[in-house]
């Protein structure tokens, strides 16, 4: 009854067009005609490899927005199951554990959650595996977003990340999640700090990456 009483206070809604749906997350429309990015394996500095389901435009760019700036942290339940269609379709036996690029706590008291983190431990249930915590933002930064180029974003997460337990990544191939893929250089600096602690590898996956960022590598 309580949930039926939901239902009808707060209908569901597509996660990106927001149209009233039945059930489940995403509408019919969008599940056949968003951006899919196709097998892009982008690479960067300290990362062998990057995919994501998504181009990051149109109504995918909105829900991610929406997601992040706007509390709604329930999309991840809904952004989850392409991007684990995507590991399973690219990544399958690449990795040994699933981890995160963790947002700093003055972000995270800001905004409630950690949106990437959600998006790993939601990917990895439906992958049966479990998402584990391998990295710390030692320092609030900008938003890369509000920088021009590559250089200008590569500086201002330069040494802003660190590895508590180098022993949990210690010879392990290492999926490293994030939201946004656009010029690479807060994955590289995650990155580069997994290898440094001992990981074997790196490869990366986000839910949607900037048109053509698969090329700039």
């Amino acid at each position: 009854m309580a949930l039926k009483l939901l239902d009808i206070l707060f209908p569901p809604k597509c996660v990106f067009c927001r149209k009233r749906i039945d059930e489940g997350y995403v509408c019919r429309d969008c599940a056949s005609s968003l951006p899919r990015c196709g097998k892009i394996r982008g690479r960067g500095e300290f990362f062998s490899s990057v995919t994501a389901p998504f181009y990051y435009k149109d109504t995918v760019r909105g829900a991610i927005l929406r997601y992040k700036f706007s509390r709604r942290r329930g999309y991840a339940r809904g952004f989850a199951p392409f991007m684990a269609e995507k590991a399973r379709e690219e990544l399958e036996g690449e990795y040994d554990i699933i981890t995160w690029v963790p947002v700093s706590r003055a972000r995270l008291r800001k905004r409630g959650y950690d949106q990437s983190r959600l998006l790993a431990e939601n990917t990895a249930r439906l992958l049966g595996r479990e998402a584990v915590p391998t990295l710390r933002k030692k320092r609030n930064t900008g938003a890369n977003s509000s920088l021009e180029g590559r250089e200008a974003r590569a500086a201002n997460v330069l040494g802003a990340f660190q590895v508590p337990d180098p022993e949990t990544v210690r010879r392990r191939r290492v999926l490293l999640v994030d939201d946004i893929y656009t010029t690479g250089a807060t994955l590289s600096e995650c990155s580069r700090m997994l290898l440094m602690a001992g990981a074997e590898d790196v490869i990366c996956l986000t839910l949607a990456a900037k048109p053509g960022s698969d090329r700039k590598y």
